[in-house]
């Protein structure tokens, strides 16, 4: 009761605000209501945008409403399918309190990361809905504020979408209760609206705000003092607060990386740093499975295969668990101009792509299509730079936590790849202090080639973590699985060498080069380990070892040649775009190193394109640090 100015006692009506729920209404309470609906049977009159109910024509006598206008009530009933009735409250005259005042308190605004200290109470919450995911029972909400992601969940009825008009992107204001399920935290949704003007522009600032700091990477220092690190810093640094940033606004990541040793040392960090960053933003105990999906690529490049793939899954899940389309990680591939198409077909959707690679680049043609692009070429280095010594340094500026686990990663990806890098004996001994010999380095980096061939385009998540000694909590297993790895390689390596043996054909071009080819399509067993390049890679070593020359080896099929070289200044990517030109109608492709790769052609034309091939390589300078030093015969 208010007291009037004539002291007489008059009742007083409450007007709740637009987040109450139906726990803040009480029985024999009258509350200022609003007809939003009139029935034969009565009309339907909203007390807050959460709390909506029916008064019985039976009750209303004689009197008739509108829509908009008000109407005092009381609670009359609740029924078991939660639909509520009212019944009007007949007061001559009334004082309107409005929220907090009386008996309705306004409920606490309360921050993601304070949620736990709130369990069972009725709070209010400011966000950014980052996913709409509807479920079989209720519509769940991904909401974010500048703390975290906490799912908030609605229910209209079962399998039908709740709140409709909201859409991801939305500023909302959520009022529900703290409930603990599974073991995470949710919001169980008494009312949400979506917030307009002032409202929303304060929250929306807030919120950027917020992202630019938690986005930004770590500080850290290197692995191990080289310039060529101090370069291309703060290329990494971008690269660290793109993902971060991504993780934040509730965007998927999915990365691609080349399926060889060097691209799993790329992702396997990436992807540790990446999961744990989102454990710790995300309330949803199962968010960083939904959030980061690791893919092999067979090809240093991105194939659009991959790309329509990649593309079609993102969709999917946009429709079926309303989230953002994704921001594409390209490792260990992505950098020249054969990516340009399966770029060119994300660019349709508006979908982020990141590149960090070491193969020769093309930035002409890809920058246009990335947000950001890191390859040691660009600072005037080259791919003796690995994207495993790359990324496992993005990876602790994500998350300084994993450093312990993957120190000795670098090391493992230049020596699958060959690296002769200025630091490469600094990332040896920083193995060496995890117990890694150069023995076993190069067996890490066999085992490795295995499980990806059998893998093919399987992640081998927990297979990968224990070849690499990654998470992996069993060090004998560890050892045991890459020994047993290492052995069936090599044994099959040899088994294949041995094969293709007699049918290589070796020659000497007129720079001084030894050259050295091998129909792997026909000499070599098919569908099995070695692949074709290995295989070629294998006699290369071989004829290297054997001479001490310059060497360049082939190994082609009917429509594909793969390339290797030492001693020989070879440009393959540059070669490869001038068959291109020069064979009309060859269908010529590829790329990869200068001195390592691969290319694609007709069939019908394949005799015409390596004898072009050939040529060039005749007129290719011979690096003198290697000259030509043997005198060993040139086997027929």
């Amino acid at each position: 009761m208010s007291t009037s100015e004539t002291g007489r006692d008059i009742p007083v009506v409450y007007d709740l605000s637009p987040e109450a729920t139906i726990d803040d209404v009480e029985e024999d309470t009258p509350y200022l209501g609003r007809v939003n609906g009139v029935v034969d049977y009565g009309v339907f009159v909203d007390l807050s945008d959460a709390v909506s109910g029916l008064v019985h024509e039976s009750t209303l006598g004689e009197a008739s409403y509108d829509v908009g206008d008000e109407l005092v009530v009381e609670l009359d009933r609740i029924r078991d399918d939660g639909d509520v009735g009212f019944r009007p409250a007949d007061l001559a005259e009334y004082d309107v309190v409005t929220e907090g005042e009386g008996s309705t308190e306004e409920h606490p605004a309360v921050r993601t990361d304070e949620l736990d200290d709130h369990a069972g109470d009725t709070v209010r919450l400011a966000g950014e809905v980052v996913q709409v995911n509807q479920t079989g029972g209720p519509t769940v909400f991904g909401v974010r504020d500048g703390a975290g992601v906490v799912p908030c969940a609605a229910f209209e009825a079962a399998g039908v979408r709740a709140y409709p008009e909201v859409e991801l992107g939305d500023p909302v204001s959520v009022t529900g209760t703290v409930e603990h399920r599974d073991g995470a935290v949710q919001v169980e949704v008494g009312d949400l609206r979506v917030l307009d003007g002032e409202e929303a522009d304060e929250l929306r600032a807030d919120l950027e705000d917020a992202l630019a700091e938690r986005a930004r990477p770590h500080d850290v220092d290197p692995l191990v003092e080289w310039p060529v690190l101090d370069d291309m810093w703060e290329d990494l640094r971008e690269v660290a607060r793109v993902v971060r940033e991504a993780v934040l606004e509730g965007r998927p990541i999915r990365v691609r990386h080349h399926a060889d040793g060097d691209g799993m040392c790329a992702a396997v960090p990436i992807e540790r740093a990446v999961e744990r960053f989102v454990a710790e933003h995300y309330a949803d105990p199962d968010a960083p499975r939904h959030l980061f999906k690791r893919l092999p690529s067979k090809a240093p490049f991105y194939e659009m295969e991959d790309a329509t793939r990649d593309l079609n899954f993102a969709l999917g899940d946009r429709a079926r668990h309303g989230q953002r389309l994704p921001l594409v990680l390209m490792l260990d591939n992505g950098s020249t101009e054969e990516d340009v198409p399966a770029y060119e077909t994300l660019a349709a959707y508006d979908i982020p792509v990141v590149t960090v690679d070491h193969h020769h680049p093309d930035p002409e043609a890809v920058d246009p299509y990335l947000d950001a692009h890191v390859n040691p070429y660009l600072h005037g280095e080259d791919y003796r730079v690995t994207t495993g010594m790359l990324c496992v340094e993005i990876a602790r500026m994500i998350d300084p936590s994993i450093t312990e686990d993957v120190r000795h990663l670098p090391a493992i990806g230049g020596v699958a790849d060959r690296s002769e890098a200025e630091a490469m004996d600094d990332y040896v001994d920083l193995a060496a202090e995890e117990g890694y010999d150069a023995e076993d380095l190069q067996d890490v980096s066999e085992a490795l080639d295995y499980a990806a061939f059998h893998l093919r385009y399987d992640d081998g998540r927990h297979l990968l973590n224990d070849l690499l000694n990654v998470g992996c909590d069993d060090e004998e297993r560890h050892r045991d699985l890459v020994a047993f790895m290492a052995e069936q390689s090599r044994a099959a390596v040899d088994r294949q060498r041995d094969a293709v043996g007699a049918h290589v054909e070796g020659e000497r071009l007129d720079n001084g080069a030894r050259l050295y080819r091998v129909d792997v399509e026909n000499h070599a067993y098919r569908f099995t380990y070695p692949a074709p390049g290995k295989t070629t890679g294998s006699i290369h070593d071989r004829k290297v070892e054997e001479t001490g020359d310059p060497v360049i080896t082939i190994g082609y099929g009917p429509d594909f040649a793969v390339l290797r070289s030492d001693g020989v200044r070879l440009d393959i990517p540059r070669m490869v775009s001038e068959l291109e030109d020069g064979i009309v109608g060859g269908g010529v492709s590829g790329g990869g190193h200068l001195v390592v790769g691969s290319i694609k052609f007709l069939p019908g034309r394949r005799e015409e394109v390596i004898d072009a091939l050939v040529e060039k390589m005749a007129d290719a300078e011979i690096d003198e640090d290697l000259g030509s030093t043997s005198t060993a015969p040139l086997e027929d």
